[in-house]
């Protein structure tokens, strides 16, 4: 299977059935980027929830927070967070997203991956108040890792691409219903990443 359908400038188009996924790898400029990295880590109201997993009660191996233009409660795996309002700098990299995109959202999910040990398990982001075949804008800042997908049914289709420093991945369609993806652990020795995954609570 050919997981590239076209590459320019920087673009990517994932040729992945049941969905439609694009790659921009130099959405940010790399001082940009590293700017938004320091003050999201410094300024972020960031927390560690609990979830249970085949019956046992474990802390999320990340820290999250969840910030909305419109107050709207967000609920996965068993977790309902409680949104912040935007600040500035959360409605200066919205715009960004949505001019490339073409979409607009009013909450993101941030996720920060302290090192190789933090990770997000197999998911589909398919909650109820996100509406069918919704649109997830993911922005990484910091520490480029691996992002993993695989098909619901067909097990044959699996793909992973590197998501670097000032990238975006721009997931729309069926991605949602038809596949997972994930953030796996690595024992390799990484400096931090954070990721804004920007969407839209009905």
């Amino acid at each position: 299977m050919k997981e590239i359908v076209s590459e320019k400038q920087g673009i990517q188009h994932l040729n992945l059935p049941d969905s439609d996924i694009i790659y921009y790898s130099d959405f940010l400029s790399h001082e940009i980027a590293s700017e938004y990295f320091s003050r999201l880590k410094n300024e972020t109201a960031w927390q560690q929830d609990s979830i249970k997993v085949f019956g046992k009660i474990y802390k999320q191996p990340r820290l999250t927070a969840l910030y909305g233009t419109e107050g709207k409660l967000y609920a996965y795996s068993g977790i309902t967070m409680f949104p912040k309002p935007f600040n500035t700098i959360l409605e200066e990299i919205k715009t960004k997203v949505e001019l490339i995109s073409e979409a607009t959202f009013n909450t993101v999910l941030l996720n920060f991956y302290r090192d190789g040990n933090d990770s997000n398990g197999w998911h589909s982001d398919n909650e109820k108040e996100l509406g069918k075949n919704p649109c997830i804008a993911s922005v990484s800042l910091g520490a480029p890792r691996f992002f993993h997908l695989k098909h619901r049914t067909n097990t044959s289709h699996r793909y992973k691409v590197l998501l670097a420093h000032g990238s975006l991945l721009f997931m729309r369609g069926k991605t949602q219903e038809c596949w997972k993806h994930q953030i796996p652990k690595t024992k390799k020795t990484l400096p931090p990443r954070i990721n804004l995954t920007f969407r839209k609570i009905d």
